[in-house]
């Protein structure tokens, strides 16, 4: 059993980015948090990629990169929602929601055969990524969305993104086995459009896009 693998490093250097960025997020340093979120993201991308290239995808490799991605898209995404959430009422704790059904989304996912081509509720990487969005959105919308209203937001949020975490319903998996447009015609159409709206919006097109990638999903498995 291989435990110091290239993949295995790689994915411990996106754990390392959910622990500092846990750390820059109750420092108040949101921004910071968000960065090593997308960071984390594309290390989370490129373990897998380099496991397959290199044919030593292990068990363990599976365990690890759960384990660490539930420090970097399932607590850190929450403790984020948390801090940005500016209230001291007790309803402030939904945003702790995402980390619990973050850890049944891959609890799930380890042990359902079902979970290759096709997805079955949005990956935990969706939610962390839109989170990762939000500092910078209110901070480019600051003045304009009332304290009651991020509030409310963040909330619904909070509890329809854990739902579909766990939700039995077909999502699409952008892994490419080839190339072809033919047998990829939604991916591709997909990532045509979010690269479109994320040059139109700037980061503002991170939850848009995640309302398109359920679309999507929907689509093309309907």
């Amino acid at each position: 059993m291989k435990v110091f693998t290239i993949p295995n490093f790689i994915t411990l250097l996106n754990l390392v980015c959910g622990i500092v960025g846990i750390i820059e997020t109750m420092e108040g340093r949101h921004e910071n948090a968000g960065y090593l979120i997308l960071t984390a993201l594309v290390l989370d991308f490129l373990d897998g990629f380099i496991a397959r290239l290199t044919k030593s995808y292990s068990d363990i490799g599976k365990q690890l990169d759960s384990l660490a991605d539930m420090v970097s898209f399932g607590v850190l995404p929450s403790l984020m929602l948390y801090n940005l959430w500016d209230s001291s009422e007790w309803f402030v704790y939904i945003a702790f929601l995402p980390a619990l059904f973050s850890a049944l989304r891959l609890a799930k996912f380890n042990i359902d055969e079902r979970q290759g081509d096709t997805f079955y509720g949005i990956p935990t990487p969706a939610n962390a990524m839109t989170v990762a969005a939000f500092p910078f959105i209110l901070k480019d919308n600051e003045g304009l969305l009332s304290p009651q209203t991020i509030e409310i937001a963040l909330g619904v949020y909070a509890v329809i993104i854990s739902i579909l975490m766990i939700a039995d319903i077909p999502m699409m998996a952008l892994k490419f086995k080839e190339f072809s447009w033919t047998n990829n015609k939604p991916k591709f159409l997909f990532l045509i459009l979010s690269l479109g709206l994320l040059l139109l919006t700037k980061l503002v097109a991170i939850p848009l896009i995640l309302i398109l990638y359920v679309g999507f999903s929907l689509f093309s498995k309907s």
